[in-house]
């Protein structure tokens, strides 16, 4: 599936990042995300599968286009989720080994 650039700018929103913060994941510079955004640049399928790859890390959804409903975006966990992985960043505390 590639996504469109309504879909970027939504997922863009949804993961409530800034442009730079997606830009750099993508390895895109800024300006060029601004333009593809607003309809400016032609998003191609490389950058098209670099911005999904970036916003899907943050937790954005892609929906494709079926016969009866047009592609879409949305979160992938819910808010009571989102709010828990929140709580978990900045923990600190020293990396053991993962010996189960």
């Amino acid at each position: 599936m590639t996504i469109t650039a309504a879909q970027a700018r939504a997922a863009r929103a949804l993961v409530q990042w800034p442009r730079d913060h997606v830009a750099r994941l993508a390895g895109l510079e800024v300006a060029l995300l601004e333009a593809i955004e607003q309809g400016r640049a032609e998003l191609d399928a490389t950058i098209a599968e670099r911005l999904q790859n970036a916003l899907e890390s943050g937790g954005a959804l892609f929906i494709p286009e079926s016969d009866d409903r047009g592609v879409g975006v949305r979160l992938k966990f819910s808010s009571i989720v989102v709010q828990a992985i929140d709580s978990w960043e900045d923990e600190g505390g020293a990396v053991g080994s993962d010996d189960v």
